[in-house]
């Protein structure tokens, strides 16, 4: 989206941006006119605001061709992928780490998670005032919104840093200046812990069927145990990854693969997806699955983001995930769909593979509705153990580990030393969740990025590619006062 204004000051026109879609029931608000003088009035207002805040999660530069690229592309489990020629606009400069402050992907992912926080802004600032809905409504709903919000600034703070930290509704020309400075990276953290705070007290443990997709507590504490690991809070980060995995809410699925189909969505592993079911029409993530589906002839989609051979090579001889993380060509998937032999890529992501034939398909490959996992019980349990061998507790670690090794079908993890098993949790945590996003930024928070980037062929540069760059677009329509990251 190029428009010419900068995107902090839409916060202050993003009063009455009633934005409806159909995902599942609780998103299906029928579009009304309607007047500030009759707004509070509506019975109908409350939920359409908390609803706004939802559906910036399914637009095109939330979740699609600009966050593949800086949180996978870039990373060494993937590479560009489609044809040579085809750059994806930036993709092959994240690939190659040619890329630039004026590098289009980064003023999406930028622009994308502030409107989403200029509508949770909004959505908190109305909330209190109406009076035709119950105390414990509004409660769950400024709850909501508070976890939303948390997670757009999650999403800002890994690739940027320090950035504006925004909080209510734009009013005023100092609201704006403050708008453009940006906070510190520990500020932005500290706000989305306590925002996360705020939810976990009221958000309900659970939904029924019309309202998943809603975050619930264990969401909450599921991101803020991501969070604390993050900032290398340990004691947080173990203990309420420890509170998840024995609450008995969660349990593991036996089989990984399963995971990752429409039959798995909302499963006993799952903490927080993005629900992109629908009906009339079927509407989820934007582009997100044909942007990665397998290319070419018989092929399905663009091609883009393709497991590497780096990838391959890290998992263990008979770890089950690899078969389901990875399409090779040629292959036979699970619905008898076989893909092109001579595809211009030798491998493609498995874990966003749609059936056409054995799972809800609406005949829009732009608008698939298959959801996306994005806080699972598997990681959480990768916490607990990273969480634990940081604090000195070797045996809860093992303990976790060898959990999740298991379930992948491999034999107990054969680390002794302090040192070896935390190689060896960084290890499980790559091959558990690759090709979700989470790669590029452990390497950065371990501090391993540059030697391991520099080691796949990628030209890491130590105190600079740490972070993204702040976007040229944002700083130029900010007159100078947004300051850029080092090096860049």
């Amino acid at each position: 989206m190029k428009k010419s204004i900068n995107i902090l000051l839409m916060f202050a026109v993003a009063l009455l941006m009633m934005v409806t879609a159909c995902r599942k029931k609780f998103l299906e608000e029928p579009v009304r006119n309607q007047t500030p003088t009759d707004f509070f009035s509506n019975p109908d207002a409350p939920a359409q605001l908390v609803t706004a805040v939802y559906n910036q999660l399914y637009e095109w530069q939330q979740h699609s061709f600009s966050w593949i690229g800086v949180t996978s592309i870039a990373d060494d489990d993937a590479e560009k992928g489609s044809d040579p020629g085809d750059t994806g606009t930036d993709k092959d400069q994240l690939d190659k780490y040619t890329f630039t402050s004026s590098s289009l992907s980064f003023n999406d992912i930028w622009e994308s998670n502030f409107k989403g926080i200029a509508r949770a802004n909004q959505a908190l600032y109305y909330l209190p005032q109406f009076t035709n809905i119950s105390d414990g409504q509004r409660a769950r709903y400024i709850a909501e919104v508070k976890f939303l919000r948390a997670y757009y600034y999650w999403n800002l703070v890994r690739c940027f840093g320090g950035v504006p930290k925004v909080t209510k509704n734009i009013e005023t020309q100092e609201d704006i200046a403050n708008a453009n400075v940006r906070a510190s990276a520990e500020e932005i953290y500290s706000f989305i812990r306590q925002d996360l705070t705020d939810a976990m007290s009221v958000l309900p443990s659970s939904y029924g069927a019309d309202d998943l997709g809603r975050p619930t507590r264990g969401a909450a504490m599921g991101l803020m145990a991501k969070v604390a690991l993050y900032q290398k809070d340990w004691a947080i980060a173990k203990n309420t990854s420890n509170q998840l995995i024995t609450s008995g809410t969660y349990s593991l699925v036996n089989d990984y693969s399963s995971i990752w189909k429409e039959s798995g969505e909302f499963n006993s592993e799952s903490l927080w997806e993005v629900n992109g079911k629908g009906t009339d029409p079927n509407k989820g993530l934007t582009g997100y699955f044909v942007v990665q589906a397998p290319r070419g002839a018989g092929g399905l989609g663009w091609g883009f983001n393709t497991p590497s051979q780096k990838l391959v090579d890290a998992y263990e001889v008979g770890d089950v995930r690899k078969d389901a993380t990875i399409i090779f060509s040629g292959q036979t998937l699970w619905d008898g769909f076989v893909t092109n032999p001579t595809a211009p890529n030798a491998r493609y992501n498995y874990k966003c593979y749609i059936s056409k034939t054995m799972e809800t398909f609406n005949g829009n490959d732009n608008e698939t509705n298959k959801n996306l996992r994005v806080v699972r019980l598997g990681e959480i349990y990768l916490i607990h153990a990273e969480a634990a061998i940081e604090l000195g507790d070797t045996a809860s670690a093992r303990t976790s580990l060898n959990i999740i090794r298991n379930r992948a079908g491999l034999a107990k993890t054969n680390a002794v030393t302090e040192a070896e098993l935390k190689e060896a949790i960084y290890k499980e945590r790559r091959v558990e969740m690759a090709m979700e996003h989470d790669r590029m930024f452990d390497l950065r928070r371990t501090g391993r990025a540059g030697t391991v980037l520099r080691a796949a062929g990628i030209p890491f540069v130590d105190g600079k590619h740490e972070l993204y760059p702040i976007p040229q677009r944002q700083i130029d329509l900010s007159g100078g006062k947004l300051t850029q990251n080092p090096n860049y």
